[in-house]
């Protein structure tokens, strides 16, 4: 019964670690795409000039560019959230004593992470992979028989399928519900706090 006891004592405690260290990983695949994608916008931007500078401008830059920012801004925000470098209002909160401030603290992270599941769970919903795979990946049926018509509409001068845009909410969601996952196990005394290399430094102090 001991030996159980504590080798399901070990394994509780091996469940925050395991989150860190996941969302450690996640977050460096994170900071190597918002390289990745202000690079590509910076390229995006510069072609854009040269070309309507030299008279001929390509019609799908503009549109590139969008989406380029859009997925930026949502891994940007996402790894934000593992930095606690979000916005935060601090009016109430430095006015609390040092217990009051941690207790807060892990309020404002559970709100987090509860955002996050009622999002990822919204996208569920809203991409539906159950009812498309049931109508057998036939988008025009499925969206006969469900009225979403996420899977036949296409960017405009892309021609991209739309739903392959979208695809950052539910990442975002999945990544921000990970992120505050790990930042509520580190509020709560149950893992030691992470550096993070190659970010800025953590806004500790800050109850966001």
């Amino acid at each position: 019964m001991i030996n159980q006891a504590m080798a399901a004592k070990s394994r509780a405690m091996a469940v925050p670690e395991v989150v860190v260290a996941l969302s450690g990983r996640w977050l460096r695949l994170e900071h190597k795409a918002i390289q990745g994608l202000m690079f590509l916008l910076s390229a995006l931007i510069l072609l854009n000039v040269v070309t309507r500078y030299a008279g001929h401008p390509i019609y799908w830059i503009d549109e590139s560019a969008v989406y380029s920012v859009v997925w930026l801004t949502f891994i940007g925000a996402s790894a934000m959230t593992r930095m606690r470098l979000d916005f935060a209002v601090t009016m109430l909160t430095e006015r609390f004593s040092e217990r009051g401030a941690a207790i807060f603290r892990v309020v404002a992270t559970l709100g987090v992470l509860l955002f996050g599941i009622g999002l990822l769970v919204m996208c569920w919903l809203w991409l539906d992979p159950v009812g498309i795979a049931q109508a057998g990946f036939d988008a025009r049926e499925y969206a006969g028989q469900s009225f979403n018509f996420i899977y036949t509409e296409r960017t405009q001068t892309l021609n991209w399928p739309t739903w392959v845009i979208y695809l950052i909410m539910p990442l975002f969601a999945f990544s921000m519900s990970l992120h505050a996952l790990a930042n509520l196990f580190e509020d709560l005394g149950l893992v030691a706090k992470q550096a993070l290399p190659g970010f800025a430094a953590n806004a500790d102090g800050v109850v966001n």
